[in-house]
């Protein structure tokens, strides 16, 4: 039989098993059991399972083989025509193809002899690391649940939240060999009209061997792929993919992925974190605003440096200047080379951190730092001022929520450092135009990426209330401009009140 064709599930066992051999020939890990069930051990099945996938002893699939084997086999093929097996994830497949493809979601596969579909049976599934805490996006407030790599458990950890039937978890396909699960997750009254076809026009647009991460499926899916800013927001909390969700957005989740990607986004969500909401204004509009400047000078300070120190000098008062002059001294290299190398440095250890195991990599990166930067000033290869810009940058990029919008300033700050190097302050003026003007044209579903710096008429002026300054919880009234505009109102008090 062609691999293309469609081969339908046959009453004669021994034909079952010649199709299960030709797609899983050589395949060590896959375990084929030729069994008899029945009370007088007279009707022949065959079990196909991935090894480690599947528990024999007390699951579903125990309990059933247990069932059918207190049963004549008139009554076994009378109990599956009619699934009577009492298993809600129980699955008939008619052909050999789909039978395929349930066997390679984890779950065991039955074939009885005179019975013509193949039987599904849930069990373990494959192995994943399960629910863990949170390694990026630390809150002070809030849960610590984090996604693992099993997108239904994901799903369900965002059902947890919303305890409603308007959640709908639509499933895709992605990878042609891979056929890797991708769930869309999305509230059904709240999303706008056409975004969820949008989102699944985008992943039907391509075709490729494998997805094994939601980070592959951004990158094929997302309209600018020259734009160092995401178009895409990531998360790992369950806590933040439900507020996305309430607030009419979509959840893109990919099997074997702990991210889940948020869409549609702007410039103003990636500055905000999950405990915003779950602090008092006062404490979250504080935080914001240090995100905000944190988010400026992690690209803009080396370069501001450079301006300053080499072609407006004029603009620091003459004690700073003198004390700058005087730390410089000794140094044989130009400003530019000295910011160059402390940044390069300094991006290395953040690697280097990265790859290294646990407590190694910490360490790594706070005592390398130290230990380079202080040998560093100490042979006169740059000055102290300069270790001091280039950490303080480093320190406002860490304080950005985001790691993938992190990287966005990484990346142009190496652009700023060019442009000012040769051309002054008038070079960062001209950059801060261009990486504007980009900004300004750049949108995720349609949706302006500088929301509610612009376009926030679009809206009646509501998405300005959860902007910089974070208004008190009570006047949070109406959802952002990812909702379905019939459905704005998220709030409303009793007469009373």
């Amino acid at each position: 039989m062609s691999e293309n064709q469609k081969c339908p599930v046959s009453t004669d066992l021994t034909q079952n098993i010649e199709e299960m051999e030709f797609y899983f020939h050589d395949c060590a890990d896959i375990k084929k059991k030729q069994m008899k069930l029945g009370r007088n051990q007279d009707t022949a099945c065959y079990l196909t399972f991935i090894e480690v996938s599947v528990d024999m002893g007390t699951s579903a699939l125990g309990e059933t083989l247990k069932y059918l084997n207190g049963l004549t086999r008139d009554e076994i093929l009378c109990t599956l025509q009619e699934n009577a097996l009492g298993i809600s994830d129980a699955t008939y497949f008619p052909t050999i193809e789909e039978a395929v493809s349930g066997l390679l979601t984890g779950e065991a596969i039955l074939f009885v002899d005179g019975f013509d579909r193949a039987v599904k049976i849930p069990d373990d599934g494959y192995p994943n690391m399960g629910i863990t805490e949170v390694d990026s996006e630390k809150v002070i407030r809030g849960s610590n649940e984090g996604f693992c790599d099993s997108v239904k458990q994901n799903a369900a950890l965002i059902r947890k939240r919303i305890r409603s039937p308007r959640v709908k978890v639509r499933g895709l396909k992605a990878g042609i060999r891979s056929n890797t699960n991708v769930y869309l997750v999305y509230v059904e009254d709240l999303a706008n009209p056409g975004l969820v076809k949008e989102i699944e026009k985008r992943l039907q647009d391509f075709t490729i061997d494998g997805i094994l991460d939601s980070g592959m499926l951004e990158q094929l899916a997302e309209k600018k792929w020259y734009s160092p800013f995401p178009q895409f927001q990531t998360t790992q909390r369950p806590d933040r993919a439900a507020m996305a969700v309430l607030e009419g957005r979509v959840i893109v989740m990919c099997d074997n992925s702990p991210i889940g990607l948020i869409l549609p986004t702007d410039y103003n969500s990636f500055i905000r974190t999950s405990d915003d909401y779950y602090s008092r204004f006062e404490i979250a509009t504080f935080g914001r605003i240090l995100r905000y400047l944190a988010s400026f000078f992690a690209m803009t300070l080396p370069g501001f440096y450079l301006a300053v120190t080499n072609f407006h000098t004029q603009i620091l008062p003459t004690t700073l200047l003198l004390s700058f002059a005087e730390a410089r001294q000794g140094v044989p290299f130009p400003a530019v080379v000295e910011v160059l190398i402390m940044e390069l440095s300094f991006e290395l250890l953040r690697e280097a951190g990265v790859r290294l195991p646990g407590a190694m990599g910490n360490t790594i990166g706070i005592v390398g730092g130290l230990i380079i930067g202080q040998a560093a000033v100490e042979a006169n290869l740059v000055s102290p001022i300069v270790v001091i810009v280039i950490s303080f940058t480093a320190l406002c990029s860490f304080a950005i929520p985001n790691e993938e919008f992190a990287t966005a300033f990484r990346i142009l700050k190496f652009f700023f450092i060019g442009i000012c190097a040769w051309l002054g302050y008038f070079g960062m003026l001209l950059g801060l135009l261009a990486v504007l003007t980009h900004l300004s044209h750049l949108t995720s579903f349609g949706i302006p990426y500088l929301m509610p710096f612009v376009g926030a008429d679009l809206n009646n002026y509501e998405d300005e209330r959860d902007f910089i300054w974070r208004q008190p919880f009570r006047k949070l009234r109406k959802r952002p401009i990812y909702a379905n505009p019939k459905e704005r109102t998220k709030l409303t008090f009793s007469k009373k009140r």
